[in-house]
């Protein structure tokens, strides 16, 4: 019989594990000893973190390669098909959502390998449930071009569709350009535009405001240069 796909969230900062994980999804990966992760080092702190028993130099961690070919994700799933389960993690949040897992979810599927997708800390939509932004008809859309004139251009297009759907628009950005990002939304979104800052979701510091464009441009510049964040809009 072939093993089980695991699915395992992962923290988004260094709470204890109480905080965020329900007792059952952290004893599903306490009896896990395969995974595939997005990082070695971050996973490995991370069941460190939920007290896995088992040594961490007797677990079978494989990375996923940077840019991982049909072959890569055939080899990882090889462990599922000797009858061994598998648990999948990202490195921050939930596996196979803007996540590298989601080839090997694919693949699982393809072979008719069971799916366990487990409860955990999700920025995404933690941010949505948050915003208090349009939670029925949303779209996330990774990142947005680094530079300009992209960058720009890219927000005016996303906040043309989300006024005629209707449509909260996601999007995150690496932390060290977050402040480049607000700035541009500042200069390039409509004043009646709302607008939501998600940062360092379910941590100590956590900090959630919507407000429309021209309310951000009047208060004082939010800080989350170099701070997890998820940006969120909604358009009149």
């Amino acid at each position: 019989m072939p093993g089980t796909l695991w699915l395992l969230p992962v923290a988004l900062g260094d709470a204890p594990w109480e905080d965020f994980l329900p007792p059952a999804t952290r004893a599903a990966a306490c009896r896990l000893t395969y995974f595939v992760v997005e990082n070695a080092k971050t996973a490995r702190a991370e069941l460190k973190r939920i007290g896995h028993p088992v040594p961490l130099r007797e677990l079978m961690i494989e990375q996923f390669p940077e840019n991982p070919s049909a072959s890569d994700i055939q080899r990882l799933a090889l462990p599922l098909l000797a009858g061994h389960d598998i648990g999948l993690m990202s490195e921050a949040g939930c596996p196979a959502v803007a996540d590298p897992g989601a080839l090997l979810t694919r693949h699982a599927h393809e072979l008719r390998i069971t799916v366990k997708p487990l409860v955990g800390p999700s920025s995404l939509l933690l941010a949505l449930m948050g915003s208090g932004l349009d939670g029925q008809h949303f779209a996330f859309h990774g990142y947005l071009p680094a530079r300009e004139p992209d960058r720009s251009a890219r927000i005016v297009e996303l906040e043309n569709e989300s006024a005629n759907k209707r449509q909260t628009q996601i999007f995150i950005e690496t932390p060290y350009r977050n402040t480049a990002l607000f700035a541009a939304l500042l200069a390039s979104a409509r004043p009646q535009t709302r607008l939501c800052l998600a940062t360092d979701l379910t941590l100590r510091e956590e900090y959630i405001r919507t407000y429309r464009i021209h309310e951000w441009k009047a208060a004082p510049t939010p800080k989350i240069d170099k701070r997890p964040t998820v940006f969120l809009f909604l358009a009149d």
